[in-house]
């Protein structure tokens, strides 16, 4: 049987991070990563934005040059899959076969997406991988110009989605269940903002929920909406299986401690399919962080606390960073011109929305992390 001090267990930012960060910190054992997919650990945001508008080389969406991995001592294993995880003894078992037996170990296995759940729903594209980026770009590249494309979902994904196919000279229509985009989940203001930005070039949104698809249409109860091509994003289930089958705590994802650390003292978990308090966290920044974070603490040294959450997206291309992910606001307050939407509880900003790059990430995050006075963010915005 093989044998690593760590092994990384899928081919995301977190497991890539996760590495980086112990051999930073000195860690000399031996690291084996392991991913499904057939390329190296990618960053995904590219792939709803600058992969779908152009044909980019992997190396500029790769979380790592082509040869950092054999330069910093890491095993990359691509294209093989975990099939089984035996806490107890701590080992794992490939899907050729395969044996390792490890040390530490890092679930970093991601999310699926979810799949149409409607008559014909397996006709509409899904948007995960770098193969399926490329796959629709080259779809979206066979269209004629002015094609028509139903996007089902208007959250992240499907404006992202959406507004990437108009620039491409297609004629996007978001189908949303709620008829507000995000679901409604980032407030009416911003919404409003959302849809005068998509209907500015040429993206439909309109109320509905698709009930079948066949070769060439989606289907809002009788209505028929004749399309090129179809993509789905209607969110994401966690890869808990291996966790669940090897006996870990799982609810909406693999439970985590502050650390990362699973119910399995030599088991830690990151990424999207992580759950740290009361509720999994979907984004880049997030994943990163806390591949970073399972490292520390995989050394013994104090990990670095969790922060607020991060998002960056493109809204027509335009770019939209949103700080925080609160339960509930009782204003939506637009300032510095209406670029940045604070969301308001009390006096508090307990969220904001900044439009164009408007205010450095990482200070609208510590803003909101101490829950500052809406005229703290005022002076922030204007210097002072």
């Amino acid at each position: 049987m093989e044998r690593a001090d760590v092994l990384l267990v899928g081919g995301g930012v977190a497991s890539a991070r996760c590495a980086r960060a112990l051999r930073r910190h000195g860690f000399e054992g031996t690291i084996v990563l392991v991913t499904a997919e057939a390329v190296p650990p990618y960053n995904r945001p590219p792939l709803s934005k600058e992969l779908l508008r152009a044909d980019l080389p992997d190396d500029l969406v790769l979380a790592e040059a082509p040869g950092w991995y054999e330069r910093r001592g890491v095993d990359l294993r691509t294209g093989a899959t975990v099939v089984e995880l035996d806490a107890g003894e701590r080992t794992v078992r490939l899907d050729d076969g395969t044996s390792i037996g490890f040390e530490r170990c890092l679930l970093a296995t991601g999310a699926a997406p979810r799949e149409l759940p409607v008559p014909g729903g397996e006709g509409a594209m899904l948007l995960r991988t770098l193969a399926d980026a490329r796959h629709l770009r080259s779809a979206a590249v066979q269209a004629s110009a002015g094609a028509p494309v139903t996007v089902v979902g208007g959250g992240f994904i499907g404006v992202e989605v959406a507004s990437a196919l108009a620039t491409l000279r297609l004629a996007p229509t978001i189908v949303e269940m709620t008829g507000r985009l995000w679901g409604g989940a980032l407030g009416s203001e911003l919404a409003a903002w959302g849809m005068a930005q998509l209907t500015g070039i040429g993206v439909t949104v309109r109320a509905g929920s698709v009930t079948r698809l066949d070769a060439g249409s989606a289907w809002i109860g009788d209505e028929r909406l004749p399309h090129a091509l179809a993509l789905a994003g209607i969110g994401v289930i966690p890869r808990v299986e291996l966790a669940q089958r090897a006996g870990l705590e799982v609810a909406d994802g693999i439970v985590v401690d502050p650390a990362q650390r699973t119910s399995h003292a030599s088991i830690w978990s990151a990424g999207d399919v992580a759950r740290a308090g009361p509720r999994r966290v979907e984004h880049w920044h997030a994943a990163r962080e806390a591949g970073e974070r399972a490292a520390l603490s995989m050394l013994g040294l104090p990990p670095t606390p969790h922060r607020v959450p991060w998002v960056f997206s493109e809204v027509g291309g335009v770019a939209l960073d949103v700080m925080g992910a609160s339960d509930g606001w009782d204003d939506e307050r637009w300032v510095a011109g209406g670029s940045v939407l604070a969301f308001l509880d009390g006096s508090r900003v307990v969220q904001l929305a900044v439009i164009g790059s408007a205010l450095e990430p990482e200070r609208g995050r510590a803003i909101v992390g101490a829950e500052a006075s809406l005229a703290v963010l005022e002076a922030e915005l204007a210097g002072g």
